[in-house]
């Protein structure tokens, strides 16, 4: 329900720019109905390449926060949870050109591809006219960042023989090495293009407003992330070195949306989903908030809205404990089994009203209980203890953001590639200054709501002084589990690099079991996408979700992660 509700948002706002295109797949040939790459507005040419990159950051965002335990994962079987279909959206719109109409087949309503478009955007510039620079170097900097993902969620991608139909009408795959290469080579094309600041050409830019500049910045910061995981500590450091990257809220990557609920929709999808007449529709992880109240971390109130004060088979928020119920949380009467021990199985204090990782169980009529999507990022409201129902409107009205790469991040990423534990105590210190900082800006989206609830600048002085000082004391697993859990937890609402991370290093190990004993191995890469797996006779369908990407040398599953 969540993912189909963000793509509502982004098939109403691509009806918004771009009207009438046709679907078409990897392999597509040339169609009638097509116009012809010199024919077409090239600025509606980049809208679409950002819409769809836009698409794939939400998708994979989402994925990856379950998996990672950062949102609920519903799923007591992995394999059986992320069907071949899992990806068949994203590998569109990196892909395909244009935009379906309602009705496309994997219900998402949205194909715009990143790859056709940008060929049509190279096409122009080589017939002449206008310099298109800004074009290509935007749209190359996103497919680059599109294709390390791809190889990230997938271990291989398309490449070589992607976009040429007439001498590759199926195109192999490329091992993900060779995609890194390539997506390096992109992005290099990219700052190439940007360097000179060239006109936008008119171009609605959705996330820097024309700022070449920033743009190279978000390029730098797409290395840095691709130096992460591939571990490649001198390059890191050389554009550290250069100063040159996402170091503030300024530069901040992230999709920005509106308020407006109809002729589009262009509200937060989270915010949609979950301030409804009719209730919230999406579970919060009990992990993520069971952490940051054992944390009291200043960014709760907000992460998660409360509806109610109390969650049955747990402790309310005056300290009482509240009765089991049935009807609204039925494992609230049940004995967690033995692999829960020592983890909250069903039931959060406070009225904290989540779900546990993998829990397949139905819906109940817990709609107007649950706890909902905050004011971060959602745009929704300020938990205050006024302790009301959700409802359209309300809060900041969902005028969030989707988080793509933020400094408070790379921050992380500098501590991660840090040298010592002092710098990387330094990096934790600094990128928890710069969430916070940024989470509580979001307060004032919700004009309504009584401020005397959020830290203060001293709460937020000892929250941050204390993580620090624990992480100075500790040792060994608790070291690393201290920084990966406050990590994971900025990471909420933009997740992607979580499951980068989880697989490099299997940290944190306190995250939450899956409901089910036994789920399978922990899937350290997706199926390939289905849809193209039909269409395509050179690829073939994998058996299970353990081939492992390039970078990830770990130990074979399901011995790794250890916490699976």
């Amino acid at each position: 329900m969540k993912n189909y509700l963000k793509h509502i948002f982004l098939l109403s706002l691509i009806c918004f720019v771009i009207s009438g295109c046709n679907q078409t797949d990897l392999d597509l040939r040339v169609s009638p109905n097509d116009l012809a790459a010199d024919a077409s507005d090239p600025n509606l040419l980049l809208n679409s390449i950002q819409l769809a990159y836009a698409g794939n950051q939400s998708t994979i965002s989402d994925l990856a926060a379950g998996l990672t335990r950062i949102d609920y994962f519903f799923g007591r079987d992995y394999f059986n949870a992320l069907p071949g279909s899992t990806l068949d959206a994203v590998w569109r719109r990196t892909y395909s050109s244009n935009v379906t109409a309602i009705g496309d087949s994997d219900a998402i309503g949205a194909s715009v591809g990143i790859l056709t478009n940008l060929q049509a955007l190279e096409d122009q510039q080589e017939s002449g006219g206008a310099d298109l620079s800004f074009h290509l170097g935007v749209a190359r900097a996103l497919y680059a960042h599109s294709l390390f993902q791809l190889v990230d969620f997938l271990g291989e991608a398309a490449f070589s023989q992607a976009g040429q139909s007439v001498e590759f009408p199926a195109p192999s795959l490329d091992e993900g090495q060779s995609v890194y290469d390539a997506a390096f080579a992109l992005l290099d094309e990219a700052e190439a293009n940007l360097g000179g600041t060239p006109s936008t050409v008119g171009v609605v830019d959705l996330f820097y407003g024309g700022n070449a500049a920033q743009w190279i910045r978000f390029i730098n910061s797409v290395r840095l992330r691709s130096y992460v995981v591939t571990g490649n500590t001198a390059a890191f450091n050389a554009i550290i070195t250069a100063g040159n990257y996402i170091q503030d809220a300024a530069d901040d990557m992230q999709l920005t949306y509106g308020t407006s609920e109809l002729q589009p929709d262009d509200r937060h999808p989270d915010y949609a989903a979950d301030y409804t007449p009719s209730g919230a529709n999406i579970w919060q992880s009990n992990y993520l908030m069971a952490t940051m109240l054992a944390n009291d971390d200043p960014r709760r109130r907000y992460y998660f809205y409360r509806q109610t004060c109390g969650t049955p088979g747990a402790i309310d928020c005056e300290g009482n404990p509240v009765e089991p119920d049935e009807e609204t949380l039925a494992c609230s009467l049940v004995v967690p089994p033995a692999h829960y021990d020592g983890f909250i199985y069903c039931s959060v204090d406070d009225g904290y009203w989540g779900r546990s990782h993998g829990n397949d169980e139905g819906a109940p009529p817990d709609n107007f209980t649950r706890t909902a999507v905050g004011v971060y990022p959602a745009g929704g409201l300020f938990d205050d203890d006024s302790f009301g129902n959700v409802g359209l409107g309300l809060g900041g009205g969902g005028a969030g953001v989707e988080p793509i790469i933020l400094s408070s991040y790379v921050d992380f990423w500098r501590g991660v590639m840090a040298a010592s534990d002092a710098d990387r105590a330094m990096f934790l210190r600094s990128g928890l200054e710069k969430s916070i900082a940024k989470v509580q800006s979001f307060g004032a989206l919700d004009g309504g709501a009584d401020m005397a609830f959020a830290p203060t600048a001293d709460d937020v002085t000892a929250y941050i002084d204390g993580m620090v000082a624990a992480y100075d004391a500790a040792s060994g697993d608790d070291k690393e589990n201290i920084f990966a859990e406050q990590y994971f937890t900025t990471l909420f609402g933009g997740a992607t690099e979580a499951y980068n991370y989880y697989r490099l290093t299997g940290f944190p190990t306190t995250v939450y079991p899956n409901w089910e004993p036994n789920p399978g191995p922990f899937p350290r890469t997706f199926l390939l996408p289905q849809a193209e797996v039909i269409n395509n006779p050179n690829i073939n369908q994998r058996m299970d979700l353990t081939r492992q990407v390039f970078w990830d040398t770990n130990p074979a599953s399901p011995a790794f992660p250890p916490a699976n």
